[in-house]
């Protein structure tokens, strides 16, 4: 036997077997952790995946299918001028308002189509933190000050990190630069304007499904809530016709979905899931099945999913378990994460920001948390160091970039994100306290 071949998985039977033999299941925060573990994991799979990442990774799956390389090399890849690619990367970003795992499907997909690794990146870190509601969001919760300093950190850390890691991995752009100026630039298939509503549409639906209610009863924002199925409908209805009017989708396929789909709606207008899921099912088998580019658009969806949706569950499920869901104890107390953020320090806006890249934050929740440190003694600096970390990345969504872009670029974008949202923490801090 080659015990040089067959140590690991005899290394890896021995941990599992120490693992469940000494199973702490009389220590009661074990017990709480695995609970919450559990308890977000569901509560992820009820809020995010049906409303959230399935849309995204319809849009990352029609990105690589019907958006030419050659249109992506343009706008975002590595020969591009500078200003257009970071300028496209932080407005595209920033226009779709979602999480830090939602962002992921969409990511991926640029960047194997060839994308630059700086806007690349910057695209990744824009998208959930360049959230309009959520800036104002903060402004009206926790001041002014602090939602005016998140607005302008996210817009110049989206640009900034692109910038450094272009220039750290300037090597690799180089070689990607000329690897792109050999190939032929074919125009696209399809028009510009068909692509523009056709991704229009399901960005729309992508939006409006995730709409969440507003703290105040009026204005704007809630009655944009309160017609939010209706304008998800209506998107998924211009979905429906750009497929059969430029995609060939028989328009008797869709029916079959959009009718009962309605139906559902009306009888069970309290359940809005319910329809969603039969409509993203039936969409899905429609698609699945009738071949030519719209199989090809659904293969695609399917392997980004089977690539990000994996390590995202396991990416909750242990975070659920060190830190808890909001207001709930993980195997981390939460005293220790309000003593450690404390005052102004280095050490309390360092750990704010290393806190903020692991953590989960669905969006717009990061706000009441820092609310609650805050009541609890946090310093204005790591308050702002953890929503400039925190929406960007989470430990999730980290175990998915490194799948996309390999351990050293992922770490070297932890890196940077958390620094500069401690080196900004510590000026903020400096001068508002």
């Amino acid at each position: 036997m080659d015990w040089k071949r067959e140590w690991k998985p005899l290394a890896a039977m021995a941990a599992v077997f120490l693992a469940f033999y000494y199973l702490p299941l009389a220590w009661p925060r074990f017990n709480s952790a695995l609970f919450e573990a559990l308890a977000l994991a569901k509560w992820y799979a009820r809020e995010h995946v049906l409303t959230c990442l399935l849309p995204a990774l319809f849009i990352a799956g029609g990105i690589s299918v019907f958006v030419s390389q050659a249109s992506v090399m343009k706008y975002l890849g590595a020969r591009a001028p500078k200003v257009l690619a970071y300028g496209v990367a932080s407005v595209s970003g920033s226009i779709l308002a979602v999480c830090s795992c939602t962002v992921l499907p969409l990511f991926a997909g640029i960047y194997k189509m060839g994308a630059g690794l700086g806007p690349a990146t910057t695209f990744l870190y824009a998208g959930p933190a360049i959230n309009v509601l959520a800036i104002v969001l903060t402004a009206r919760i926790l001041g002014l000050e602090l939602g005016v300093a998140r607005a302008v950190g996210a817009i110049v850390f989206g640009v900034v990190i692109g910038l450094a890691m272009h220039l750290i991995f300037r090597r690799e752009e180089i070689a990607k630069e000329e690897a792109q100026a050999a190939l032929p630039e074919p125009e696209g298939v399809r028009p510009l304007g068909q692509n523009v509503l056709y991704f229009g549409a399901m960005v729309g639906v992508l939006v409006f499904a995730n709409w969440g209610k507003p703290a105040a009863e009026a204005g704007i924002w809630f009655a944009v809530y309160s017609l939010k199925w209706w304008l998800t409908s209506a998107f998924a209805l211009a979905l429906g016709a750009v497929l059969v009017l430029w995609f060939k989708v028989r328009w008797w396929k869709l029916a079959l979905v959009a009718v009962p789909t309605a139906a559902l709606a009306f009888i069970l207008p309290s359940y809005p899931a319910i329809p969603f899921t039969f409509a993203v099912i039936g969409f899905s088998v429609v698609a699945a099945t009738g071949g030519g580019e719209g199989e090809e658009w659904f293969t695609s969806t399917w392997i980004f999913a089977k690539q990000i949706l994996p390590l995202l569950f396991f990416g909750v499920v242990i975070a659920g378990a060190l830190l808890g869901r909001p207001g709930q104890e993980g195997l981390i107390p939460s005293e220790w994460v309000s003593a450690a953020v404390g005052g102004n320090s280095l050490r309390a806006n360092f750990f704010a920001s290393v806190a903020g890249a692991f953590m989960y934050f669905a969006t717009l929740t990061e706000v009441p948390i820092v609310e609650g440190l805050i009541g609890s003694g946090m310093g204005k600096g790591p308050a702002l160091a953890l929503l400039l970390a925190g929406p960007a990345m989470s430990l999730p969504s980290l175990l998915v970039i490194r799948s996309v872009m390999g351990t050293r670029k992922t770490l070297v974008f932890i890196a940077l994100v958390v620094v500069m949202a401690t080196t900004t923490g510590m000026i903020y801090g400096k001068l508002f306290a």
